[in-house]
């Protein structure tokens, strides 16, 4: 781990002046950044990427259970039209909800998301996401590492390596997760990439970290005796090159302190006002919902958080709709209003054009059902659809497309490495260059493949 860079109130203040005078909205990210830098963030340093980037951070919300295209954000009147034929071994079922043009863009979005549909011109709809293979777990495991297979680092950690964070007081991978979802904590582990970057689950309640508020104040003796430490460890470290757990754990102490001091703040929503709180949707003392979750994220993503993560329910009680579709209404009614508040509150206050924010599921459900009475529909993994707003993505689109039915793809295949490599893209990164050597080969996120989808970068 580098040694730790002392700086005095003087430099300090001088940088902060610096980065002031760059104004703006991102002046608050350059004050971040480099105090980041000065005070010796260490292996979380910010680091540039490959080009210049259109976001600096990025929110995910993932879904569990894989929600219905067909019902949310591909409408098929055709499929209504038919609705009980026979087809693909099942019947056809025509969607129970209505779909309405939002936007300057006339963008269709489902009645069930009626908050995001008042933020159409912001949302670019990809149509055709597809993965290989179609049960939870793997599907889940694939959308989040690129590997539905073999357990690999998650997109948040791959983030985090390659552009560290803004803070060095608070975690550069923060995952909001009320309950596990599929495959568990792999999704947001680092697996063979350094520990730093292993993302650090949230659970929403009154004591999202535990014992994160220290018993005394701090004072000068224990500061002296924690540069001590800091010295011996790192004397330590230097002495061990070769074993990365010794400097990840020096880190984490260190941003543990630092946890302690900025994240009961960050959490503390009750300082927004009442105004924000009724359009996202909180209520007095609430601190688990799924509004209260978006809302920490963009207080996260604005205290200089490079990647946060929500995820919607678990493993079960999620979108997975075998019984009946009208179970999205509540799914959809618990995250909707949260969700068009976020991306209205991340503009409002010039966030936005540097966040992106991705939204996405495992994969899809079919377009016909079990038996000519059922309710619901069975996985899809052959075409399903995830949006993305902000972080110089165009908005007010949509991006491939499928068959009259939504079972196929008939034009720009979306495969879950052209997902992940078009992330990279916007976050200045090139996926064919984020490598990292383990076991006598260099991996990547995208394994050998991935295109960039540059026809929905703005």
């Amino acid at each position: 781990m580098p040694k730790q860079t002392n700086i005095n109130r003087r430099q300090f203040v001088a940088g902060s002046a610096a980065a002031l005078a760059a104004g703006g909205a991102g002046s608050h990210f350059a004050r971040l950044s480099l105090a980041a830098e000065l005070g010796g963030a260490g292996p979380l340093a910010p680091r540039a990427g490959h080009f210049a980037a259109k976001a600096d951070r990025v929110i995910v919300v993932f879904l569990t259970g894989g929600y219905s295209q067909v019902d949310t954000f591909d409408p098929k009147p055709r499929l209504k039209a038919d609705h009980g034929r026979p087809h693909g071994g099942g019947f056809l079922l025509g969607s129970p909800f209505e779909f309405h043009r939002h936007g300057q863009s006339g963008l269709e979005i489902s009645e069930l998301f009626p908050s995001l549909g008042r933020m159409a011109d912001e949302l670019c709809v990809l149509r055709t996401l597809h993965t290989d293979i179609v049960e939870h777990f793997q599907a889940a495991l694939a959308m989040h590492t690129g590997s539905a297979t073999v357990p690999m680092p998650s997109l948040g950690a791959w983030v985090s390596y390659a552009l560290g964070t803004h803070n060095a007081n608070l975690p550069s991978y923060m995952v909001l997760a009320e309950h596990l979802p599929y495959a568990g904590a792999q999704v947001w582990d680092n697996s063979f990439l350094p520990p730093h970057h292993q993302g650090v689950r949230i659970i929403p309640g009154d004591e999202p970290i535990p014992d994160l508020r220290p018993p005394t104040q701090s004072v000068r003796l224990a500061e002296l005796e924690q540069q001590m430490l800091r010295d011996l460890n790192d004397r330590h470290a230097e002495a061990r090159a070769e074993d990365l757990n010794l400097p990840a754990r020096a880190s984490s102490f260190d941003v543990a302190r630092g946890m302690m001091r900025e994240a009961p703040e960050a959490f503390d929503v009750a300082r927004e006002s009442a105004l924000t709180l009724a359009q996202y949707g909180v209520e007095p003392g609430d601190h688990s919902s799924f509004a209260w979750q978006c809302l920490v994220a963009r207080r996260l993503v604005e205290r200089g958080v490079r990647v946060v993560e929500l995820i919607d329910t678990g493993s079960s009680n999620n979108w997975d709709a075998h019984g009946d579709m009208q179970d999205h209404r509540p799914k959809a009614r618990r995250v909707d209003q949260a969700l068009g508040a976020m991306l209205a509150d991340l503009k409002r206050r010039g966030l936005l054009d540097r966040t992106l924010v991705v939204g996405c599921t495992e994969f899809g459900r079919t377009p016909w059902a079990s038996k000519p009475n059922a309710k619901g529909r069975e996985h899809h993994a052959a075409a399903f659809s995830c949006w993305l707003a902000g972080g110089g993505v165009r908005g007010g689109m949509t991006y491939g497309a499928t068959d009259e039915y939504g079972a196929t793809i008939v034009e720009n295949p979306v495969h879950v490495h052209d997902y992940h490599a078009t992330i990279l893209h916007l976050l200045g990164l090139d996926h064919t260059r984020l490598t990292y050597r383990y076991s006598g080969r260099d991996f990547r996120l995208t394994d050998v493949s991935g295109n960039v989808l540059k026809a929905i970068v703005a």
